[in-house]
């Protein structure tokens, strides 16, 4: 295979740095509208207005009637209805079924990208985001602080921490402008690997594999893997994805001429296959350890390809752009798929997290949660999500009880089961 070289600079050794509840004021505007309460008003007796001499209809009679009136309609008993202004919008805001909003120290537009924990002390882990944010948490996700690495904010680069992954105490991290971050201590202490400046395009994972070893993808298509800390990588695949492409581009594949170099998304599963939909998502690609080649495939559907991923049982599940999820026949890899209806409300869904075999979650746009408990076949909203005023990128469950979700704007949800 072919190898890509790290310059032989030291590496940089990094520091480590270690609702206001209220009540809606009541309204008797109630009071104020038709309904009940006249009604109410009007059951008085009629002898009550009428006089015992003929001229029962006088101006003086009339008068009675309006001050007898309003004194029934006093009396009646009033049923108030509480306003919500948008200040207590936060306080009122209801309880998800199965989740929790974790509020976090960032600024607003801070996008979540990324979560993982130490496997041997799952109440330790770290959160990754755009603006350069790293965040750390030392009870399991209930409380987050930041965390500051020196050595990234001394330059004149605003990172996006794209990736990061555990295995035991040894943890890495990558971002964009390219940086490599390592940990032999859990997190304590984080050290800077040099990259060389000819890595072909932007880190977007990287996957913990072992003692000293890992396997990090860009969105070109490059796959490389080390086993001495990051000093020396190897390339898994021969070629790009453009190369692979310009190549095969007689082989049919739908839309492979406006490919743009790049990958939208990507996933891995854990015997380490991939599954990457293209930039403008006409068509996707996978790759098993072995291949020298990433294989593209056409959509088989008729709208563009949002995001794609595995199943718990090895098959894959397919979203659309507008909303659509299609689950591939069988668990192996295949073209053939199938839609499941879901009640998206005409927002996109972005990504699909499974808990289980049977149960899984699947985040969107505006807020959008719904679950499956029977392996994808039909799905229920939490319509409590719905005044989630932001859009959820994606579904991470770390084990079977601990799960979280990350939006824009700062957006984390913690899974409460």
């Amino acid at each position: 295979m072919a190898t890509l070289r790290l310059t032989d600079l030291n590496p940089i050794l990094l520091d480590s740095s270690p609702r206001r509840s209220s009540s809606s004021s009541s309204s008797a505007a109630a009071a104020r509208s038709p309904g009940r309460h006249h009604r109410r008003s009007r059951l008085v007796p009629r002898s009550s207005f009428r006089s015992s001499s003929p001229s029962s209809s006088s101006p003086k009679n009339r008068r009675e009637f309006i001050v007898d009136t309003a004194a029934a309609a006093a009396a009646a008993p009033l049923v108030l209805t509480p306003l919500v202004g948008g200040a207590a919008a936060r306080a009122e805001e209801p309880a998800l079924s199965e989740w929790e909003r974790v509020y976090l120290p960032v600024d607003p537009g801070v996008v979540l990208l990324d979560i993982a924990f130490v496997p041997d002390d799952l109440s330790h882990g770290f959160l990754l985001g755009t603006r350069q944010t790293i965040l750390e948490t030392k009870d399991g996700g209930l409380t987050w602080f930041p965390r500051s690495i020196p050595s990234a904010e001394d330059e004149d680069f605003n990172y996006r921490f794209n990736s990061i992954s555990f295995k035991g105490k040894e943890g890495w991290i990558v971002g964009k402008p390219a940086i490599l971050l390592h940990t032999s201590d859990a997190g304590e202490s984080w050290e800077r690997i040099p990259l060389s400046a000819e890595l072909p395009g932007d880190i977007v994972y990287i996957e913990a594999t072992g003692e000293k070893s890992a396997e990090m993808v860009t969105n070109q298509g490059a796959i490389y893997v080390t086993s001495n800390r990051g000093y020396n990588w190897k390339a898994a695949v021969q070629e790009t994805v453009s190369a692979t492409l310009n190549r095969t581009v007689s082989s049919g594949i739908s839309g492979a001429s406006y490919y743009t170099g790049t990958f939208n998304t990507l996933n891995r599963s854990p015997d380490g296959r991939y599954v990457a939909v293209s930039s403008r998502g006409n068509f996707y690609l996978t790759w098993e350890p072995g291949q020298p080649y990433w294989q593209p495939h056409n959509r088989a559907v008729a709208r563009r390809i949002q995001n794609m991923g595995w199943r718990a049982d090895g098959g894959l599940w397919l979203l659309v752009r507008g909303g659509g999820l299609y689950l591939s026949k069988g668990t192996g890899l295949t073209e053939e798929f199938e839609e499941v209806p879901v009640q998206s409300r005409g927002f996109g869904i972005l990504d699909v997290g499974y808990r289980s075999k049977d149960e899984a979650w699947a985040a969107g746009g505006s807020g959008i949660l719904l679950r499956t408990t029977n392996g994808g076949k039909s799905w229920t909203r939490d319509k409590a999500a719905d005044n989630i005023a932001a859009n959820l990128y994606s579904v991470k469950f770390i084990t079977d009880d601990k799960g979280f979700v990350l939006g824009n704007d700062g957006v984390l949800l913690r899974y409460l089961g």
